[in-house]
């Protein structure tokens, strides 16, 4: 849904509504889109299947069906590079329901405006409760939970840590994701006469 994605400018949020239904229908979900200015601007797309990842391949296939809706809708007028990722480990927060799923890890959360002071919040996060997403912060030698209302959210991403490296790389294995024989070692014979 569209509503539930930080998404603050217009343009992206006019992107947004073109560019779900497309993935929706090839069963994808958006975690964000961005469209970056430069010398060439720059439309950056984040979708994962509902259960989590992505591969290089079902990138490449969004891109082509987004390219395709993009050339009959146009709403960007000047030339622009397409961009399709997975959202990676240490991900942007982009949705309420991101905040419940990554419950118990290490957030850098930002406001739009000043909330008690400050726009930065970093610390654990806590769930949600209705419409506000709920942080753990360390506050004068204490943890306080926070309470910050979803639309007031400008940017949210989890923090890389050991912990939620190693989580990430059990639920890939766990979903059969992650061929660990990739990553053996080539053996060596020690006491070889060679050695």
């Amino acid at each position: 849904m569209i509503n539930d994605l930080i998404a603050k400018a217009a343009i992206d949020r006019r992107m947004a509504e073109i560019i779900t239904p497309v993935l929706e229908d090839m069963g994808f979900e958006l975690v964000r889109l961005r469209l970056m200015g430069g010398k060439t601007a720059t439309l950056q797309i984040m979708a994962e299947r509902p259960d989590g990842g992505i591969e290089v391949d079902e990138c490449a296939e969004i891109s082509t069906a987004v390219s395709a809706t993009l050339d009959v809708e146009d709403p960007i007028s000047d030339a622009y590079t397409l961009e399709v990722s997975s959202p990676g480990i240490d991900r942007p927060l982009t949705r309420l329901k991101d905040f419940a799923e990554f419950e118990g890890y290490e957030a850098k959360l930002e406001t739009a405006d000043l909330i008690d002071g400050r726009k930065r919040f970093k610390g654990v996060l806590a769930g949600t409760e209705g419409d506000e997403v709920l942080i753990n912060i360390e506050e004068g030698g204490e943890t306080i939970t926070v309470g910050l209302q979803f639309d007031w959210l400008a940017e949210a991403k989890l923090v890389l840590t050991d912990e939620l490296i190693r989580d990430m790389l059990r639920a890939r294995k766990a979903a059969g994701d992650l061929d660990e024989n990739q990553f053996d070692e080539i053996e060596t014979e020690t006491g070889s006469e060679e050695d």
